[in-house]
């Protein structure tokens, strides 16, 4: 269960790409590793389109090496798209495709200004009562790559704060607290620009269909996951570097493997959601 819940809030953070204002329009892709006990484990990858004050965002996340041969299957993508402002994201809709254990699922959501949320379920999910997401909960909630873009145009703000993520069936809050602030040579990261930030961060439950004992969720409270922000291009925003989690059965670890941009073509920008 830590390392599904180090994937979840990995992913929450780490997809949220450099999205700084971009007049001309630029492409930004970039990869991750998640490892467990030294062991490959899962690989995530993202594309952003950034044109004006536009954006739409794609992830890929799968399971790769030893995990993918000794557990269930498991693939994920999430796109996301929107505009943002001096004042941060102004998310438009997003949607997610899951295949787990060769069961295919997807939802897709429209955010209105005022927080509301209008969503579509394939196929039908009609969760018993004890599972559904009440609407109050569903509120001001965002699929998890908005979430991470949202989180990751906080700027210097980025580990203060409360992630409302849903995944049409599971509303979960990621919360971040900064510890401290390290230079890119003790953090490891050469490629960083500026300062570094390391915050504690863990998930707390709010509503929907879960299958861990509501004890075993609140004991992840006691040791909380380790991220790494910071900025690799000249915008004010942040992105994941590192994850660190520790468990029982070893330690789980996340990485950036690439980082790189360039110019929007014309098509690029046609095919671009808003």
């Amino acid at each position: 269960m830590r390392f599904r819940r180090a994937l979840s809030a990995f992913a929450l953070c780490a997809l949220a790409p450099a999205t700084g204002w971009a007049d001309d329009g630029k492409l930004v892709t970039g990869g991750y590793e998640i490892t467990f006990a030294g062991f490959s484990g899962f690989r995530i990858d993202f594309t952003a389109r950034l044109d004006g004050d536009s954006y739409d965002v794609e992830s890929h996340a799968f399971k790769e090496g030893v995990l993918k041969s000794v557990t269930m299957n498991y693939e994920g993508r999430n796109r996301a798209w929107g505009g943002f402002s001096l004042q941060g994201a102004r998310p438009s809709g997003g949607s997610l495709s899951l295949m787990v254990g060769g069961k295919p699922r997807t939802w897709a959501a429209q955010y209105g200004a005022d927080g509301s949320l209008s969503e579509t379920h394939n196929p039908v999910w009609e969760p018993a009562p004890k599972d559904a997401i009440p609407e109050d909960k569903k509120r001001g909630s965002l699929d998890p790559l908005t979430a991470a873009i949202v989180s990751g145009m906080r700027g210097d703000a980025a580990c203060d704060q409360v992630a409302p993520s849903n995944d049409g069936r599971r509303r979960v809050d990621i919360l971040l607290r900064k510890l401290r602030t390290e230079t890119p040579a003790q953090a490891g990261l050469p490629l960083a620009q500026g300062d570094v930030l390391v915050c504690e961060l863990y998930s707390r439950r709010i509503a929907g269909e879960f299958f861990d004992a509501p004890e075993e969720a609140e004991s992840e409270r006691e040791h909380p996951m380790l991220i790494w922000l910071a900025r690799f291009d000249g915008s004010p925003f942040r992105n994941t570097a590192k994850l660190e989690a520790k468990t029982g059965f070893g330690t789980i670890r996340g990485k950036m493997l690439s980082f790189t941009e360039r110019p929007l073509t014309p098509e690029e920008k046609v095919a671009m959601r808003r």
